[in-house]
């Protein structure tokens, strides 16, 4: 297997990549590595062993315990390291992507670190910090203020009684090592604000092990907007355009797209360049992703950056043409990189719907089960990435999330039309999932007009999400393919129907074009 070239012939500082990490991301980077030519190591639990990302690398090493002793044990995945030989770690996002001490473990070893340098990881992981790098830079933030922890009851609420009357109401208390909406409050009259920064502080020090917490003024149904950076080693750093993540639900993305329909030119440079400046500031390397609120009148202000690839990085490949895997992985080799700002623009819209294994209809709670069916859609303009298949047993000890369906087409209208005909054509049986909700979620009117902000899900469904209200707008076939792969199930496991008799494949027809044909593939 050849290697990487990357100086007039020269190998590749590194060969073999270990992908700390598992599901869709672990395939993703695994199958770059091999397009490379780079061979790949994966890690799994005992409970992952016949995962599809193990199937998939050139070797596998078992982590032996609980997540704290496989995906989250630096000192395990620096063993499998020096077990395989491998010369590198890419750690996707999550886990320990963001573990600084992790990135100065593999780089004290003497191997290569697929991400920004620990330094960088350091200042934008504590949000405190980042605030004041970041207006030190340049880079827009919104009004707010830090505050010093004191055990000083009455002081402490002096001082916070004091910065809330400068920030304004109402605003948000949130934990300076942060992120996924823990350990964040939302404070509208003087009377919250002691309760509320009690219960964050308790939060941020049971998720993240820091009780500093900070008050930020709260842009009330902002649109999240994000810029994708890239950064070499030659001091270059562009952006790749803007992506918008404002359909969320528990302040977690499930749809997000390329190109935002709410920005206009002028705004997408002046953002642009905040993030370059932004990465700047950290002497970022790698991909990154600076994330922004954009409030009702335009105005844009730093949230955080992302020191990793983010879930939603195929939504920009689609548009731009451009492997940010791929790239990560040369620029961790010492090469420049292989576009300029001059080269991207955008080429079309693209979408990207987040499917989990959850119940929409309750809180959107996780579920789990196994794909006694899996069946996502293909053709033109369609990508799945996922770490399952069929006949797999979705845990639930991770995040819910199965795959991202991805859609590009030439223009809006058009992407949104194919990503609902896609989810209508996605089956899956045997695991609640959201595909439905999705479904409802890009056929909605406001979603079409653009509406997106962050309150869009509760704005659309303020009583929650039901089923049973959106059943008319299934499409027909998904629910008679739903209906047929149910049959097929019990078929092959021997039960017959309500008839009493067992369904034959035959019955589902000899057309290849039957789309009921697909769901004999690969049937456990």
């Amino acid at each position: 297997m050849a290697a990487l070239e990357w100086q007039e012939g020269a190998p590749s500082p590194f060969s073999k990549v270990l992908v700390a990490n598992r599901g869709e991301i672990a395939c993703r980077v695994i199958h770059a590595c091999r397009e490379l030519g780079l061979e790949t190591v994966a890690v799994h639990s005992r409970g992952d062993a016949n995962a599809l990302h193990v199937e998939l690398a050139d070797e596998a090493v078992l982590l032996e315990g609980d997540l704290s002793a496989t995906y989250l044990s630096i000192g395990a995945i620096m063993r499998a390291c020096a077990a395989t030989g491998a010369d590198a770690i890419h750690p996707g996002y999550g886990f320990l992507s963001e573990r600084a001490e992790f990135a100065h473990s593999i780089e004290a070893a003497g191997l290569v670190w697929i991400g920004p340098p620990a330094s960088a990881i350091e200042s934008m992981g504590d949000k405190v910090a980042a605030r004041r790098l970041m207006r030190a830079s340049g880079v827009p933030v919104t009004p707010g203020g830090e505050l010093s922890e004191s055990d000083d009851l009455p002081a402490r609420t002096h001082a916070l009684q004091e910065l809330a009357a400068r920030v304004g109401f109402p605003l948000l208390l949130k934990a300076s090592a942060g992120g996924g909406g823990k350990g964040m409050r939302t404070v509208h009259s003087a009377g919250e604000l002691d309760a509320a920064y009690v219960a964050a502080q308790r939060e941020a020090l049971s998720a993240f092990g820091d009780g500093t917490v900070y008050v930020e003024s709260l842009l009330e149904t902002p649109r999240h907007i994000e810029v994708q950076v890239l950064a070499d080693n030659d001091g270059n750093v562009i952006h790749l355009l803007e992506r918008e993540c404002s359909v969320q639900r528990r302040h977690q993305k499930v749809v997000e797209e390329a190109p935002s329909a709410a920005i206009d030119e002028e705004t997408r440079e002046a953002m642009g360049s905040a993030a370059v400046a932004a990465a700047r500031a950290v002497n970022y390397l790698g991909a990154g992703t600076v994330e922004f609120l954009v409030a009702a009148d335009g105005s844009f202000h730093f949230l955080e950056m992302n020191t990793r690839i983010q879930v939603e990085h195929p939504v920009t490949e689609m548009i731009t043409g451009v492997d940010l895997v791929q790239e990560q992985l040369r620029i961790a080799a010492g090469l420049p990189l292989t576009i300029s700002q001059s080269d991207i623009s955008a080429s079309g819209h693209a979408i990207e719907a987040r499917i989990y294994a959850e119940d929409p209809a309750n809180q959107f709670l996780p579920a789990g089960g196994r794909l006694v069916v899996w069946d996502p859609p293909v053709g033109p303009g369609v990508r799945i990435d996922t770490g399952v298949r069929e006949g797999d047993d979705v845990s639930l000890d991770y995040d819910p999330m199965l795959a991202k369906l991805v859609v590009h087409a030439e223009d809006r209208s058009s992407c949104i039309e194919r990503m609902a005909q896609a989810l209508s054509r996605f089956v899956v049986l045997g695991a609640t999932t959201n595909i439905e909700f999705l479904g409802d979620v890009v056929s909605h009117p406001g979603f079409a007009a653009a509406e997106t902000t962050t309150d869009f899900i509760s704005r659309c469904w303020p009583e929650g999400w039901s089923a049973d209200t959106h059943r008319d707008s299934r499409p027909p076939a998904a629910v008679m393919l739903a209906a047929a792969a149910e049959q097929l199930a019990l078929h092959r496991s021997g039960v017959t129907t309500s008839a009493g008799d067992a369904m034959d494949e035959e019955d589902l027809g000899p057309d290849p074009y039957n789309p009921f044909l697909t769901l004999s593939r690969s049937f456990p």
